[in-house]
């Protein structure tokens, strides 16, 4: 019965319940972190969504970077091909202004200046540590690793829609247009994760694999954790 069991332990599992592994790891999404329940609450002081705003842009203009840290390991046409959309969605063109422009608008919208916001002046010492390792992580592991990293955008268009939910009638202060940023990432958080889970689903095959993608994926939670961790000291 111990022989079968610890056989049972190796087996690898199956793509729906791989995936279902993956996505049990929202438990630990910082959509559940104190700071961010407190946000949702409306509990949060200007002087503190300035601090967010400020902090989590450091993740923001970053992105781009890991993301294109991952794209030179990889030597796959397709999956480059793919996505570069990323890089396009945050540093924007001619004809869209991107995820850095819309968060630089939130910015805006609750009182700090493009020069401020864009200075990176007061990103804590703990935001650029935790942001850093993961544009580290993405440049030194193979690219498989590096997109399984990504999948926390399974749980990111909850966050966004209750941020379009709530702050209008907690933080009526901050214009609309400065929630676009919010808008706009709900859809392409659902594309991202169809692309993402599909490479981590065909390429984490055995039981040790699709083990090592939830460490992975735990990883880029804690990351996440660890900036609203930071912050939430910063500005109590």
């Amino acid at each position: 019965m111990n022989a079968n069991t610890n056989l049972a332990d190796q087996l690898p599992w199956d793509r729906v319940e791989f995936e279902a592994q993956l996505r049990a790891k929202g438990t630990n999404y910082h959509i559940n972190h104190p700071f961010n329940v407190k946000m949702n609450n409306g509990e949060l002081t200007v002087e503190q969504i300035r601090g967010w705003v400020i902090n989590r842009f450091y993740y923001q203009a970053m992105i781009p970077m890991k993301d294109a840290a991952i794209m030179s390991n990889c030597p796959d046409r397709e999956t480059r091909r793919k996505w570069i959309e990323r890089i396009s969605d945050h540093d924007g063109d001619d004809k869209k202004p991107g995820g850095i422009e819309a968060w630089t608008r939130l910015g805006e919208a609750v009182g700090i200046s493009r020069e401020e916001l864009w200075s990176l002046k007061k990103v804590l010492p703990g935001v650029r540590f935790a942001v850093d390792a993961y544009v580290n992580f993405a440049r030194s592991a193979p690219w498989q690793e590096a997109v399984s990293s990504s999948l926390t955008e399974m749980f990111a268009p909850k966050i966004h829609k209750d941020r379009l939910a709530n702050w209008p009638t907690h933080y009526p202060w901050v214009s609309d247009e400065g929630l676009s940023y919010f808008r706009s990432r709900v859809p392409l958080a659902l594309r991202d994760v169809e692309h993402g889970l599909a490479v981590t689903l065909d390429y984490f095959t055995t039981r040790a694999q699709q083990e090592r993608a939830l460490e992975i994926l735990q990883f880029k939670l804690d990351i996440l954790w660890s900036i609203s961790d930071a912050i939430e000291k910063a500005y109590p």
